[in-house]
């Protein structure tokens, strides 16, 4: 009987899906997905989304002899395929088909492995390399769990296969096991994977794009590239990793009854699994059920994280393009079919860019692909890990600095050795730190660059102990940074005159402490005698004056008002007495920004370029210039010496060119150019942007290092530094900023114990409790930097307990505290 064009619409009628159905069935496809991903909703979810355990794709360097094994039906291939990266990027491959005889495929499995590697053996007989250990990919595509590349446990045999002893158990163990009991050839079995990863992986090698396989035949499944950090099944956030969907049982746990049709009731009760697979038995492909499946195929390939299907939406990827949707089937011979597959997706996801490229060479290629990149993954990470092996430091070594610290720092305290010394030990005059009983009104004035602050800082005492700050920041014009000193110090009492109107304390006169972060020598807690401009400064008639002098000489010029200049100070002894003033315990100071320094109390009778025994002197150390005479040279790496021959001191500041902001972008900078140049890194291809010296700055290194950015942050990082890079890039790149910051840390802890070590000897105890201030940018924003430092000082000094307490209120008020202290200390003595 024929039916007429109304009877078959109406049959057909329920099949034809609408654009709001498929994305209906989209939205409640991401949804099985999620409780794919998690933990917690992984057993109950119908779409298994198992970890595979392969992390990246081709990027077409890949190179070497390899063998793959294709087994998922009657017959099985094996195959040799050789890839060669000689600019020519080829892809030979020989192969061979064997059959499975029936009574194997329901014998023992240790029967059928034997045969496997009788089949292998004549394979490699024929081609003449049985005495090669070629590296092996098994495709195997059966139900299994894997938990490693190279571990993958049977769950369940289909597709004919009953096999004794399988089930359950790792299905690459019982293929060595029989390999190793003939003994007459050996290979390395490098990985496992199902055949719609490999599809991927084969297309992968011919468009770098690729990112997602497919697979629609007799039966239908997907994989594709999934962030880490959304696996919940795998330990680790780092990079990405291949997910096999198993997307054949979506609709297992009814969420599609509501579209099924008769049809595909009726089908599915005439199925060897009943209630199970419902997109792998559609209702029929031809005519307008061909349309029916490529809707059905098309939806499922949306039902992707964040920009389904995993294409990064995100500025990262600018115009680098999107993953492409790798697609292997018999099906797709049918022309309407994947005409009709292309359209619906396109029409879905009208915002991307999604390209469709048909697999030619099957699974099998695939697992030598999958073969391919984990060989060239582990060689180059064994290159990267030679090269980044000086930069990592042992505990004997980081002992060893701490030593050669001390002997540098004894040298710099001796009248008859101080001149040799490259850490100087410089005594400040600063001789107490705040007690608590400081009060006044003070004037501070904070000079280090091209702006600086004036400060009024109040400090009260008693009941109502504290300190109230007003400061106003002043720019100095670059006319001035580099014209006469007059003109420089009459600007500064122009702004001082300025600050003191705004205040309105016109006319009074206040004691006023002056941190001026330049190299000077002092003789004296009022008097500093400038060695030498640096950042950027050249004011004529300054270099070997006191700064004091200059400053006091432009007060009487102006001839407005007067004002007591009490102490001259560095940054460093600031930070320490701004922190001493919250905590009694703090007697040392360290700075780690862009440069890095410290300073600490001392014993007078240590303190050989000053007069007199009793008490104590803070000390700057100005350790920047530890390991100048070479003490360091063994473990300074060539990339320390490029950043320090092309700085503008080159010789000069070596430990500080170790440890500081200034230099530590520009450290790892020279390390991704050494892996780029290598093939490590970036595809081998070296960016203009990557030979600018300076545009890696540290606080990208903060910012990368933070833990809570994802990797798809980091390259929107590099992006904007002009490197496109892959997801691999990007791990990379956050591995090089992690070991350099961790290095410079971990030295700057070997300084810190040295100087805690010696307060501690200096006194005598068998144990010191102390507080170190600290101030920089490096040290405050870095995420792992003050962690790293904490805990080398408490290994490398485990007889001190060190309180690590941040400045908050910078080097200004400190100058105002130690004036205070000194008019405290002044006002006693006059008693």
């Amino acid at each position: 009987m024929s039916l007429c064009p109304l009877q078959v619409d109406k049959y057909l009628y329920h099949m034809r899906l609408s654009d709001e159905t498929l994305l209906e069935v989209s939205q409640r496809f991401e949804k099985e997905m999620e409780k794919g991903l998690g933990a917690d909703t992984n057993p109950t979810a119908s779409v298994k989304m198992l970890p595979t355990f392969v992390r990246s794709t081709p990027d077409g360097t890949e190179d070497g002899d390899f063998l793959a094994l294709d087994l998922g039906g009657t017959n099985f291939r094996v195959l040799r395929v050789k890839v060669s990266d000689n600019g020519l990027r080829k892809v030979e491959m020989e192969n061979q088909i064997y059959a499975i005889p029936e009574e194997l495929m329901r014998g023992s499995g240790v029967q059928l492995f034997d045969h496997i590697a009788e089949c292998l053996a004549n394979f490699l007989d024929k081609l003449q390399i049985k005495d090669k250990k070629l590296p092996l990919g098994f495709t195997f595509s059966f139900p299994c769990h894997q938990t490693k590349l190279d571990e993958s446990i049977l769950v369940t045999w289909t597709k004919g296969f009953k096999c004794s002893s399988v089930e359950g158990r790792d299905v690459v163990s019982l293929l060595r096991k029989s390999i190793k009991k003939r003994g007459d050839f050996d290979i390395d079995i490098v990985a496992v994977v199902n055949d719609t990863v490999g599809t991927m992986m084969t297309c992968g090698y011919d468009d770098h794009n690729c990112e997602v396989g497919l697979i629609v035949g007799t039966g239908t499944n997907a994989c594709y590239m999934e962030e880490m950090r959304h696996i919940d099944l795998v330990e680790g956030d780092e990079g990405r990793m291949c997910i096999n969907m198993e997307w054949g049982a979506f609709g297992d746990d009814g969420v599609l009854n509501d579209i099924r049709t008769e049809f595909d009731r009726e089908i599915d009760m005439g199925s060897l699994n009943p209630g199970k697979q419902f997109i792998v038995h559609p209702p029929t492909v031809t005519g307008t059920g061909e349309v029916s499946l490529a809707n059905w195929v098309s939806v499922s390939s949306l039902g992707t994280r964040e920009a389904p299907p995993n294409i990064p939406s995100g500025p990262s990827f600018g115009s680098q393009g999107v993953p492409e949707v790798t697609l292997g089937s018999p099906l797709l011979l049918l022309p309407s079919f994947a005409r009709r597959l292309h359209k619906t997706v396109r029409k879905l996801l009208p915002d991307c860019e999604i390209r469709f490229i048909r697999s030619e060479d099957g699974s099998g290629k695939g697992a030598a692909m999958v073969t391919a990149v984990a060989y060239r993954l582990a060689a180059q990470h064994q290159a990267r890990q030679k090269i980044l092996e000086p930069l990592r430091l042992s505990h004997e070594q980081l002992l060893e600095v701490k030593e050669r610290m001390r002997i540098e720092m004894e040298k710099g305290l001796g009248k008859e050795t101080h001149a040799e010394a490259t850490v100087k030990m410089l005594p400040t005059y600063v001789c107490s730190t705040p007690d608590g009983t400081e009060k006044g009104d003070f004037l501070a004035l904070d000079l280090g660059g091209t702006n600086f602050r004036v400060l009024l800082v109040r400090v009260r005492n008693g009941m109502r102990r504290g300190v109230e700050m007003h400061n106003k920041i002043y720019s100095i014009p670059v006319d001035i940074m580099q014209g006469t000193g007059e003109e420089l110090f009459d600007h500064i009492v122009h702004c001082i005159s300025d600050f003191l109107e705004y205040m309105g304390m016109k006319g009074v006169s206040l004691p006023l402490g002056f941190t001026f972060s330049f190299p000077c020598q002092q003789n004296n807690l009022d008097e500093g005698i400038l060695l030498k401009w640096t950042k950027g400064f050249k004011a004529t008639g300054c270099e070997g004056e006191d700064v004091v002098g200059l400053l006091k000489e432009a007060i009487h010029r102006r001839e407005e008002f007067d004002l007591d200049v009490v102490a001259v100070v560095n940054d460093t002894v600031g930070t320490m007495m701004t922190c001493g003033y919250e905590d009694p315990y703090c007697e040392v100071g360290l700075i780690v920004g862009t440069g890095s320094n410290a300073c600490y109390m001392e014993e007078m009778r240590n303190v050989e370029l000053v007069e007199g025994d009793e008490g104590r002197m803070c000390v700057n150390m100005e350790w920047g210039a530890f390991g100048d005479s070479g003490c360091l040279d063994d473990i300074r790496t060539e990339f320390d010496m490029a950043v320090d021959e092309l700085s503008l001191n080159p010789g000069k500041q070596r430990y500080e060119k170790m440890i500081s902001g200034m230099y530590l972008g520009e450290i790892v900078r020279n390390i991704l150019m050494d892996f780029t140049k290598k093939g490590l890194l970036f595809r081998g291809r070296i960016s203009e942007r990557l030979k600018t010296r300076g545009i890696f700055e540290t606080k990208f290194l903060s910012q990368i290092e933070s833990d809570c950015l994802a990797l798809l942050q980091v390259r929107s990082i590099l992006q904007h530094l002009g490197l496109e890079s892959t997801c691999d890039d990007s791990i990379i790149v956050k591995e090089v900023c992690t070991v350099v910051a961790r290095r410079a840390a971990q030295l700057c802890g070997a300084g810190m114990a040295a100087v805690v070590d010696k307060i501690r000897e200096n006194r005598g105890l068998d144990f010191l409790k102390v507080t170190v201030g600290v101030d920089g940018t490096l040290y405050k924003l870095h995420p792992h930097f003050s962690t790293v430092l904490q805990e080398t000082v408490k290994e490398l000094s485990p007889k001190c307990e060190v309180t690590f307490l941040q400045s908050e209120d910078g080097s200004g008020k400190g100058a105002a505290l130690i004036t205070a202290v000194a008019c405290r200390i002044r006002e006693a003595g006059q008693r």
